[in-house]
């Protein structure tokens, strides 16, 4: 088995599935006949971009960094809610998901985003020029299906 051919599959496991360890990870790749040491799956990971990210039920999983534009910001399930003020769009997270979810929201590069900054469980996105931040919002909210504030 190649270097390569074991990147693949790490790929298409990742994508498959929510894996939350190396040692849940090389036993996957075992079932599918890539027999790994640790250090060499933690080599994998790191050249694959691959990246271990909070879940809202307070687990982790890997994650790849190479995901565009909106299936990158779908793939974030742990936005709570979005507001939006006169000026900017609030964006609420699970505690610790605010920086994985603003980067997700930076790398897909959304025309109607202009910049996020980002705390623990908070994000606050500006509107790009001729973008209101309750269309924002809206957008938003279809891309991580969340409900309209009452």
């Amino acid at each position: 088995m190649t270097t390569v051919a074991r990147r693949d599959a790490i790929r298409q496991l990742l994508r498959s599935a929510r894996i939350g360890s190396q040692e849940e990870l090389r036993e996957r790749l075992a079932a599918r006949g890539f027999a790994t040491t640790q250090t060499t799956l933690s080599r994998d990971l790191a050249r694959l971009g691959a990246r271990r990210t909070t879940l809202r039920d307070g687990g982790s999983m890997y994650e790849l960094g190479e995901a565009t534009g909106e299936e990158l910001v779908r793939q974030r399930d742990d936005v709570v809610a979005i507001e939006d003020s006169l000026a900017i769009v609030v964006v609420m997270t699970s505690p610790g998901a605010a920086s994985a979810v603003a980067l997700a929201l930076d790398r897909a590069r959304i025309p109607e985003v202009l910049a996020t900054i980002a705390g623990d469980d908070t994000i606050f996105v500006a509107p790009a020029r001729r973008t209101t931040p309750a269309q924002l919002a809206k957008r938003l909210r279809k891309l991580w299906n969340v409900k309209d504030p009452p």
